[in-house]
């Protein structure tokens, strides 16, 4: 629609005194279709004109009808509603969205952004959990990228810290060689959450783990040995769930990799008068601002989690070249992340303007939030799995004969549980339900995957006919339905569509728009013959699959979906 919106400010703009941005920004999509393509309010030009905005509606419709002879003006009430004839503009829209790489830019050209996603905890399971920050973040590169910006993904992964103190210490007393080798995240998991168990029973259990990671962060050979292994296990784990999501990244850096990056913050800080004690802690203080103090070392001298990600946020700076930096993070960090960007400005960093916290809603269990240390984790490939087989099953049973139908069923299958979550606002909790995330009926990614199979069967049998894509015309009478008029008006949506998910951050944006796409081209489909005995007609029409399945293939692509050919 926002092609005809454009086209729209320059139909418009030889009879208002408007500048083209003052016009677009006013234009509105009437509710139904009968009210006309574009709505033009004119409380707009009520007090330049002097004239009650019906009176202005009346005097527009009158002028513009005159000088205009494909777009019909009505006037209705307070607004000015243009028909724009789909014989002189369907053909238009059908080219634009024909065009290579249609929705894509050069927006961000020359400029780079440094995308901080998934950042899982190495020897911790690869939960439901995890899959928001991975998938929200790994659709948001995407859309970067489609835009001319230059993306570096980094993989933030969680392999510092006293919990590793807390399992060496439970694997010391309760492991086994043995079962870590055969199943290490289980493992792994179950002496974590004993150790938590035990804790209430023998509070000293705290202070051996501490005593441990003491030992890892001094050198000590055992602990080391077995904090490698723990974290070479985990990545190997990590590595083949982002293979099944289709996920890759530029960068893989644990929190480790910034230990000796730290003590040159610390000092820069403490250089430039920033720290203060406190409690016999060191901090910044961040009063002015209304936040509480950002703690930069603890009292006994170590560093925290602020620290490290204030190294983190100069070296992506200065090493990788960000010019924006972001961070698909929980929504419940919301006060780190304004404390580090803070602390980054108190210390002269004018590009912390550009670091922004992408927030995402808590994903739960029953209404309760997941809890490693308890043991309340749903194994993402659990999931997936689960989801896998229910679409094979369907396979099976629509298309038993499908050649690929395993590797078919892993896309269907994936694509429900990811485009599940990234359909509803990034900021909305999710209350995870597997009977949910599998559905294949309704507003699912299976119910846009199967459109786009459709179109691409319509496009075979029409080559099966001797009918070449590249011979679709588009300017025929074939394209005058109220359902194919509709179905292309929403794919002139598509680019807008785009920058407004990149725009505030939100995948939903295309996700929502690729089911409303769905929906049309189904109409579409079921109310006007696609393959006709005309071949002008079926040219035409196939025009109209042609470009529902590029901006569906396409937005898919974009969420990180594929778009299988045949179902």
């Amino acid at each position: 629609m926002t092609i005809l919106l454009e086209w729209s400010v320059e139909k418009l703009q030889p009879y208002v005194e408007l500048t083209s941005n003052e016009i677009f920004a006013v234009l509105e999509v009437p509710p139904r279709p009968e009210l006309g393509d574009v709505a033009f309010p004119c409380y707009a030009l009520a007090r330049k004109w002097k004239k009650s905005p019906e009176a202005i509606a009346g005097e527009l419709a009158d002028r513009f009808n005159a000088g205009a002879s494909d777009v019909r003006a009505e006037a209705a009430g307070s607004y000015l509603n243009l028909f724009f004839d789909p014989r002189q503009w369907a053909p238009r829209l059908l080219a634009a969205a024909l065009e290579h790489e249609y929705g894509y830019s050069a927006d961000g050209e020359g400029e780079r952004v440094v995308i901080d996603l998934s950042s899982p905890n190495i020897a911790k399971p690869f939960g439901v959990g995890h899959l928001r920050s991975t998938m929200i973040g790994n659709a948001l590169a995407n859309l970067y990228r489609a835009s001319g910006y230059e993306v570096v993904t980094v993989n933030h992964i969680g392999d510092w810290g006293t919990q590793f103190g807390k399992l060496m210490a439970a694997y010391k007393r309760w492991g086994d060689e043995e079962q870590l080798k055969q199943s290490p995240i289980r493992e792994s998991l179950r002496l974590y959450v004993k150790f938590h168990e035990e804790t209430e029973q023998d509070e000293t259990l705290e202070d051996e783990g501490r005593r441990w990671f003491w030992r890892l962060e001094n050198g000590d050979p055992e602990a080391l040995k077995l904090w490698h292994y723990f974290v070479s296990f985990s990545l190997e784990e990590f590595e083949r769930v982002y293979a099944r999501l289709g996920v890759t990244f530029n960068h893989t850096l644990g929190e480790s990799f910034y230990n000796d990056k730290m003590g040159a913050v610390v000092e820069q800080l403490r250089e430039q008068q920033l720290l203060v004690e406190s409690d016999g802690a060191q901090v910044v203080r961040l009063d002015d601002q209304g936040i509480p103090p950002c703690l930069i070392l603890k009292s006994d001298g170590t560093t925290i989690y602020p620290t490290r990600d204030l190294a983190t946020a100069l070296y992506r700076r200065r090493e990788m070249k960000a010019d924006r930096l972001l961070y698909v993070v929980g929504g419940e960090q919301k006060l780190h992340f304004q404390q580090v960007f803070s602390v980054l400005q108190r210390m002269g960093m004018d590009w912390a303007v550009n670091c922004e916290h992408i927030p995402f809603g808590l994903m739960k269990i029953d209404g309760r939030k997941m809890s490693t240390r308890k043991g309340q984790v749903v194994y993402l490939d659990t999931v997936l799995d689960e989801a896998v087989r229910k679409a094979e099953a369907i396979i099976e049973e629509k298309n038993a004969g499908l050649a690929n139908r395993r590797e078919v069923a892993e896309a269907v299958g994936i694509g429900a549980i990811v485009f599940n979550d990234l359909k509803h606002s990034r900021m909305l909790e999710v209350d995870f339900s597997l009977d949910e995330a599998i559905r294949f009926e309704g507003e699912t990614g299976p119910y846009v995957q199967y459109t786009a199979a459709r179109c691409y069967k319509l496009l075979r049998t029409g080559m099966t006919r001797g009918l070449a894509v590249d011979e679709i015309a588009g300017d025929s009478v074939y394209l005058t339905g109220p359902a194919a008029w509709d179905c292309l008006k929403m794919l002139g949506a598509f680019p807008a569509m785009v920058k407004e998910a990149l725009r505030v951050h939100e995948p939903s944006v295309l996700a929502r728009y690729l089911l409303d796409v769905s929906q049309s081209f189904n109409r579409f489909y079921h109310q006007e013959r696609v393959l006709s005995e005309s071949t002008e007609e079926t040219l035409a029409k196939l025009g109209v699959v042609a470009a529902t399945v590029q901006v569906l293939r396409t937005g898919l692509e974009l969420l990180g979906l594929k778009a299988p050919q045949q179902i």
